[in-house]
């Protein structure tokens, strides 16, 4: 029996600074990760993309991985991470918080509320683009994620 494998995988990029939004895309598409990037400026439009509301996400897939900032303004990434974990139709997609902070307390607030990996946004950009180059190939290469 062949396995099945899927062609691509759907990442939601949830980070308000445009600069890192870019950077992130960059590195993905650099890194040849197979997959498409939905990038959502902030939680409010986060839980707006994961939620198919409005006319502009009415037809956005569901994403097989999110990448979430913690400080954004209107909605933080703390509580778009206790929203997602709480609810039954997103509890299951793997979240990884992406931001500058190494502060142990939003590391440990991170993994209490369900995050499934944190990882500080390395300064250097050559060091940021392989970080996302080894999350690339842990999450699509050798996580098996459901359908």
């Amino acid at each position: 029996m062949t396995p099945e494998f899927r062609t691509a995988f759907n990442i939601l990029l949830v980070e308000d600074d445009p600069a890192d939004a870019g950077l992130a895309k960059r590195a993905i598409k650099t890194g040849k990760i197979l997959c498409e990037v939905h990038h959502a400026k902030d939680g409010v439009e986060a839980m707006e993309y994961l939620r198919r509301q409005g006319d502009r996400f009415k037809d956005v897939p569901k994403p097989d991985l999110i990448l979430l900032d913690l400080n954004m303004p209107r909605k933080d990434g703390r509580e778009v991470l206790g929203e997602l974990k709480a609810d039954p139709e997103f509890k299951s997609i793997p979240v990884v918080v992406l931001t500058t902070s190494d502060i142990e307390r939003d590391i440990e607030a991170s993994y209490l509320h369900g995050a499934n990996s944190f990882i500080t946004k390395p300064m250097d950009v050559q060091d940021f683009f392989d970080v996302i180059s080894q999350l690339g190939n842990y999450w699509f290469q050798v996580v098996k994620l459901p359908k």
